[in-house]
Parts: structure tokens; sequence; C-alpha cells
């Protein structure tokens, strides 16, 4: 299979190179040129949690010289989804399928912004932790699960078809039938702890053992788990503190990627974070006030950047 991945960060050079390294055609496309430069001379290198391996694939900043694709990965962050769904648009085949992956909500309607969306998955990927080393040199930290689904819902062929491609690559994936109800449940855990880490510049852990640092967390959770709910999510929990409370316990050294971007001086994805609540709370009639205080407090220190 042809594979481009847009956004060849740190998650996308894993994607990269596991699928370059099962065979497939793989085109990495990043705005990062020694990155680029890297993979061009010497190959993606990849160790940690799925082995040590130097790949040799096609690296570019410009998507336009990868032709047309089976499939396109867009891996960006939130804020880059946008352009990233233009360029596909211009090189795309009728039958070529748009796997989106990122935290927070809102990639499919800045995608459907430049493009149809019959041919548009949504991904979600579930305790998956990387970084980068340097140019052409990713480190893989975790990996849980990559689930896989239809915007509009229900199990098809095509959802099949690219989990079993992940699948042949190394990776455990699934095909759900409500992939909405899950971006949702990723959604309420990254509310609780991507603000409040970078606002109190502090692990998952140290956090949680802070009770008023913790107390404002969960009210984050609490506010994002009642706009779900009032927008018809189908969560598989009643609980939402018990359920974030168990996420977090699993991983209490983690530093959010907001607070990843803050120790590197770089703009986060808190409007797609926690800067949604307070959106679709507004137009639900549903005070947010928690996810409003510290979105304002990570956007004052971003403006300072």
């Amino acid at each position: 299979m042809k594979i481009a991945i847009i956004g060849a960060g740190a998650m996308g050079s894993i994607y990269a190179a596991l699928f370059a390294d099962a065979g497939n055609e793989v085109w990495a496309i990043d705005h990062w040129q020694a990155h680029i430069d890297a993979m061009r001379a010497t190959g993606l290198r990849v160790e940690g949690a799925s082995g040590d391996r130097t790949v040799t694939l096609n690296a570019t900043t410009d998507l336009s010289e990868a032709g047309a694709c089976d499939l396109y990965i867009i891996a960006t962050k939130a804020g880059g989804v946008g352009d990233a769904a233009r360029q596909v648009a211009a090189q795309m085949k009728p039958e070529s399928l748009i796997l989106t992956i990122q935290n927070g909500l809102g990639a499919a309607e800045r995608i459907a912004a430049h493009m149809p969306t019959e041919n548009v998955l949504l991904g979600v990927a579930e305790g998956f932790g990387a970084s980068m080393r340097g140019p052409g040199h990713a480190h893989h930290n975790a990996m849980k699960l990559i689930r896989i689904g239809e915007m509009q819902g229900g199990l098809t062929p095509r959802a099949e078809q690219i989990a079993r491609t992940w699948r042949d690559a190394g990776f455990e994936t699934q095909a759900f039938d409500d992939i909405e109800q899950l971006i949702w449940e990723k959604f309420v855990c990254n509310v609780t702890f991507s603000a409040p880490c970078t606002v109190f510049d502090c692990t998952i852990g140290e956090l949680m053992a802070d009770p008023a640092r913790w107390h404002i967390a969960q009210n984050c959770a609490v506010e994002a788990y009642a706009v779900g709910k009032a927008k018809g999510v189908n969560f598989s929990y009643d609980d939402p503190l018990a359920y974030v409370t168990a996420f977090g316990a699993r991983m209490p050294n983690a530093r959010p990627s907001m607070l990843l971007d803050h120790h590197a001086k770089r703009a986060s994805e808190v409007d797609a974070i926690n800067g949604m609540v307070p959106v679709l709370g507004a137009a639900l009639s549903i005070p947010t006030p928690s996810n409003e205080t510290l979105t304002a407090a990570v956007r004052a220190r971003e403006a300072t950047f």
C-alpha cells in the first residue's frame, strides 16, 4: 500500500517507520527540514517499545512529490489538520482513504472545510507515547491500541481493511462502530490532565497528589463529560471521576504533550482540548468555568513565547 504520513513528528515517525518496515511504500511529510534531510540521508531510526530499527522511506516537505496515495494518515497537531486536508484534496484519487489521528475535538470539521468527508475515517491512539531524539531519530515510549472508525459510525469493510494494514505493521489495532464515543472518552482524559499539568507544570502523578490542583482538574473532567452527555455521546461509563482517576494512575510519570509544548516554547493544542469545552458548553448553555480559566492561563503563557 502507498501511504503518506502527514506530520512526521514523534508519533508520525513511529507510524512511518513501522509501515515502511512492513513493506509499504511510505512517504513521510513534515515541515522540519533537518528531519527530512536526515531521513533522506540515513533513513529513519526508531527505538523503544517497538524495537530498534532504521528504515528507508521517502521523505519530503512537499506532499505533491508523493503523488496520489492509497491512504493518507494526518498526524499533525490539531492546528495543522486543515492545511493537510487542503493538500490531500489536491492529490488524492477518488478511492483514496484519509485517516486523521489527533488529540482533542474538531479534526473532522477542519477536514470538511477542504473536501467532502465520504472517504475520511477517524482514529484514536490509546496509551501511545513517543518523542524525538533528534532529526531522523524517534523514541517509541509506549503503545497500547490504535482505534479506527467511520465518521458516521458503523463497521465497514474499509475500516476493517485499514485496521488490518495497521496490524500487519505491528500495531495493536481494532475497528469500532462508534468511534465518536472513543474520541470523547479520550477527550475527557485529555481535558483533565492537559491544561492542569501545563498550568501547574507537573506530571500527572504530581497533579493527582495535590488535593487543590486535583480538584481543579476533576472539575475540568466533569464539565467536559456534561457537555458530551448533552451532545448525546454514548459514554461507556457513568462516573467520569473514577474513569479519569484510573486513567491517570496508570501513567503517573507522564507529562502531557501540552506541557511538553510549553517546555519547548511552542504553541499547544489547547484550542482543541480544554479550549473546546467552553465553546461547546456555551452552545448548550452549560457553564464551564474551570476549563475557561485554565484555557485563558495557557493562552496567556503562549502569548509570551
